[in-house]
């Protein structure tokens, strides 16, 4: 093997971003195009530590919205960068951490502390790292089989959406409390195995349409559902908030199904 063989093969340390250097600012030499995007990114981390600690407080309602703030922030620094141009791969990575705390560790520790904590033995602990363990799957195949920032479909159940189902859910019980005790755990536990079972799963989700005009041309039925379940969480506040997160995973489910049966047809 010759020397330039040798080298090609030989790995760098630190690994070296592919736009470290293209993306600087010549207007700020210290600054790249990925540093707006990736304070939106650094602000989901931390409004889901933020969580994680009201949650040990009991302050759940204050942990259900800090990780609504966080998803929020995830929504905000993909737009940032694709309107600076600032994609990275330092971005990519930075997200994806932001991602398994924000929802994944605190989702988890969330209904821990909320209800599964009561459970026998270290059931209660199981259970709620089923959250954080199916988010760090889900996350990991994300990324090695992501192509850009633009996808119109998931596999699998986004982190996000399971996060804010465990939020809803937490926001309905603590204001309106529907079940009994014991059956509240019960139904947290397997609302929680779902999730996870969900995220590492092969079913289909589509990506939250922009509404511009082309989206209601293109999905009227989607958007109209969309629009219909914004109009309910403003009306019902925390009950209607899980029962949208709860719309949105049926219906991916409903049409995972409804092509599964045409496959079979063929």
């Amino acid at each position: 093997m010759d020397d330039d063989s040798k080298h090609r093969d030989q790995k760098r340390y630190p690994p070296v971003l592919k736009n470290s250097s293209r993306d600087r600012s010549p207007r700020f030499p210290f600054v790249s195009r990925s540093f707006v995007p990736s304070v939106f990114t650094v602000m989901n981390m931390v409004s889901g530590y933020i969580a994680i600690v009201m949650a040990g407080e009991g302050s759940f309602v204050a942990a259900c919205w800090f990780i609504i703030l966080a998803a929020f922030f995830d929504t905000i620094d993909g737009f940032v960068a694709r309107i600076t141009n600032g994609t990275s791969d330092f971005g990519v990575e930075l997200d994806s951490l932001s991602d398994l705390v924000s929802f994944g560790a605190a989702p988890a520790f969330l209904v821990y502390k909320f209800g599964l904590e009561g459970l026998p033995g270290i059931i209660g602990i199981f259970v709620s790292s089923l959250l954080m363990v199916g988010s760090g799957l889900r996350l990991a195949r994300f990324n090695i089989s992501m192509i850009g920032y633009n996808k119109e479909s998931f596999s699998g159940l986004p982190t996000p959406a399971q996060a804010l189902t465990i939020a809803g859910f937490v926001l309905w019980m603590n204001a309106e409390p529907f079940f009994p005790r014991q059956s509240m755990q019960v139904v947290l536990a397997w609302l929680s195995t779902a999730l996870a079972l969900l995220m590492v799963s092969k079913v289909n989700y589509d990506a939250l349409p922009k509404p511009t005009v082309d989206s209601f041309r293109q999905q009227p039925v989607q958007m109209s559902l969309y629009i219909l379940a914004m109009f309910c969480v403003l009306l019902f506040h925390a009950k209607a908030f899980f029962l949208a997160m709860l719309l949105y995973i049926l219906l991916g489910i409903a049409r995972s199904l409804k092509l599964l049966y045409r496959q079979w047809q063929t």
